[in-house]
């Protein structure tokens, strides 16, 4: 079970890599890249970061290029939340499908 102090750290963390995505993403016109799901480890040393990426055929090329530049986003993020934090956790990303697996389902239940 989640503390609260967790919870804040993911939802503050869940902000600020959204925030970062968007503004990485502008010059790449079509591109989304969302934050839809944060969660930290209880010592709030790793957070893991489930990305929706839009168009979804290419996620798996954007997730590595992201994974290969996690540690300026790390850099990045530490310094928007460097009074909040005393230690940034590592980052680790993943592709968030859920969105595929609904669709999947819903072409399942029409046929």
């Amino acid at each position: 079970m989640e503390t609260t102090r967790q919870q804040k750290i993911e939802r503050l963390i869940q902000k600020e890599l959204s925030d970062i995505f968007q503004k990485q993403t502008q010059a790449h016109h079509g591109i989304l890249v969302s934050v839809s799901k944060v969660r930290i480890s209880p010592d709030l040393s790793v957070c893991r970061g489930y990305l929706s990426i839009f168009p979804s055929d290419r996620g798996e090329e954007y997730l590595k290029n992201i994974n290969e530049n996690v540690r300026a986003i790390r850099y990045e993020l530490g310094t928007r939340v460097r009074h909040q934090l005393r230690i940034i956790p590592e980052l680790k990303f993943f592709i968030d499908d859920s969105l595929d697996y609904i669709e999947h389902i819903d072409e399942l239940l029409k046929k």
